[in-house]
């Protein structure tokens, strides 16, 4: 363990930066409070996105690395904005326009468009918490309702009743000057109406901890800043919340970083040291904008489970977080493939590579053996060609290549399977085009189909791949040509797999079958 912990020190691996980081600020003494805390924020105004799951998976990486490192207890926690006023509905809810009478009010003041829970935060709330759960995230979940209701942020809403001008100052740096002269930090939820005012303060009472405004009618009101009746401002509470929890560590979007200087001189006003802070690259749609929880554009959650397991997914948040990211359908069939290469690759590895490597961050250490022996690609283009409707179509050529598998034995081999037969269905199917072949390709495709037709070798991708390689390398140049033509003719796409694995997974007379029908035009 010591070695491991050495190693884990000196590894260049991002989260075991971040955590270094961390450990760094209790290097002259543990945190009072008896624990690293870890933190990740949700604003639940839409359906939970996947790049939420995402901060969550980060974090998590983070705090399994800062676990290594250190034997200080550590906590995660999720917080959910949910007081947070509706500012407009939601594109992507039934019946939306019965969610218009509740704008301003907070989310979980809301009626659930979907009818199922008490509230649309709720709903939302309970949406992130399915997922969470479904990855077997260790966290701890706060609303920020009940945190606010309870009385738990209540000694620093009085702290900043009395820093008031202090946070203000903060704040009106940032704003333009017409917004300066309405703007308040606190927002009052109005007694009878329960919407989210942003109306400008007439009286901070520190001493009473009570704030004085007009409500758009033009009466005054005034409420204690505590038991739930204001919230602060979501910059202001981003500061407020750190101080209020001794948070440790947070991690959120480049479009936040801006405001990193706001948050840290919030939070040290109201008496406590900012966290650690790492800022990520936004994920893309496939048109290359920013992915909002809003709109539902990108990949949800939801979406990536019906076509690949869940730990490619963790592998595709691990990947270069400070990157832009496209996160659109096409980059799955990639993600998982990837993922099970590395799976392979860690057991023969120095545990200095193994640190180094994706998998030990999204398992924790506790890797499991890939039991994939056809890629998922693989899968892909088998579906294609036999135009399977089910898995066991695809198992049928699965036990011919390796009969040493079966569900039982392979469980991820026999998930991959179905996923590959949903992805294929939905993406590979309605985007395959064949072409002819030219006459040089006819050549060299009969050339291949009567080389296999006579072929009675070993059915390994080795002995397969050396034909196919034969036949192109003296007609093509450059190759690729050769193995463009391959896809583009047999299979309807652009790309595809490495040839002698395919025949020998769809198998030799299956692939002179394929060949003819080619050459014949019956493919498209």
């Amino acid at each position: 363990m010591s070695d491991l912990r050495d190693a884990a020190m000196q590894s260049k691996a991002w989260p075991f930066e971040e955590a270094r980081r961390v450990l760094k600020r209790y290097e002259k003494a543990p945190p009072a409070k008896g624990h690293v805390l870890f933190e990740t924020g949700y604003g639940p105004s839409g359906l939970p996105h996947i790049g939420t799951f995402g901060e969550v998976a980060r974090t998590t990486m983070i705090k399994r690395a800062f676990e290594l490192i250190s034997d200080i207890p550590t906590r995660l926690i999720c917080f959910s904005d949910d007081l947070d006023g509706m500012r407009k509905v939601p594109g992507n809810v039934p019946n939306p326009d019965a969610l218009r009478e509740h704008l301003q009010k907070p989310l979980t003041s809301v009626p659930d468009p979907f009818g199922k829970f008490e509230s649309f935060g709720a709903h939302n709330n309970a949406m992130l918490r399915r997922f969470l759960d479904t990855f077997g995230f260790e966290y701890e979940f706060i609303s920020a309702t009940e945190f606010y209701r309870s009385g738990q942020f209540d000694e620093v809403l009085l702290r900043a009743a009395r820093e008031y001008d202090k946070v203000m100052a903060i704040m009106l740096k940032s704003l333009r000057e017409e917004r300066q002269q309405t703007y308040s930090i606190f927002l009052p939820i109005h007694p009878e109406t329960g919407r989210v005012l942003y109306v400008p303060m007439k009286e901070v009472n520190a001493e009473a901890g009570t704030i004085t405004f007009d409500d758009e009618d033009g009466r005054e009101w005034t409420l204690p800043v505590t038991g739930g009746n204001v919230k602060l401002q979501w910059k202001p509470d981003f500061g407020a919340r750190w101080a209020a929890l001794g948070v440790d560590f947070e991690m959120y979007g480049k479009d936040h970083s801006t405001n990193t200087p706001i948050y840290d001189g919030i939070c040290r006003v109201l008496g406590a040291q900012p966290p650690e802070h790492f800022t990520y690259e936004l994920f893309l749609d496939e048109n290359g904008q920013k992915i909002s929880k809003s709109s539902g554009n990108g990949v949800s959650i939801d979406e990536w489970l019906t076509y690949a397991a869940t730990e490619s997914l963790s592998y595709f948040m691990y990947l270069k977080p400070k990157t832009a990211k496209r996160m659109h359908f096409d980059v799955i069939p990639k993600a998982v493939d990837e993922y099970h290469q590395q799976l392979r690759a860690y057991p023969g590895q120095t545990p200095e590579q193994q640190l180094a490597n994706p998998v030990w961050h999204i398992h924790g250490g506790a890797v499991p053996e890939s039991r994939m022996v056809v890629p998922f690609s693989m899968l892909l283009n088998l579906a294609s060609v036999s135009a399977a409707q089910d898995k066991e179509t695809l198992w049928g050529f699965i036990r011919r290549y390796a009969p040493e598998a079966s569900a039982g034995t392979h469980p991820d081999l026999d998930a991959a399977a179905g996923y590959a037969v949903r992805y294929y269905e939905d993406f590979v199917a309605p985007a395959r085009v064949y072409r002819a072949p030219t006459d040089l390709e006819r050549e060299a495709l009969t050339d291949l189909r009567d080389q296999l037709a006579a072929y009675d070798g070993p059915v390994e991708d080795e002995a397969l791949q050396a034909i196919v390689y034969a036949v192109g390398r003296d007609r093509f140049d450059p190759l690729r040509d050769w193995f463009k033509a391959l896809y583009e003719v047999l299979l309807g796409a652009s790309q595809g797999p490495r040839f002698g694995g395919f025949i020998a997974l769809y198998g030799v007379t299956e692939t002179v079958a394929l060949i003819d029908k080619g050459l014949a035009g019956e493919l498209g």
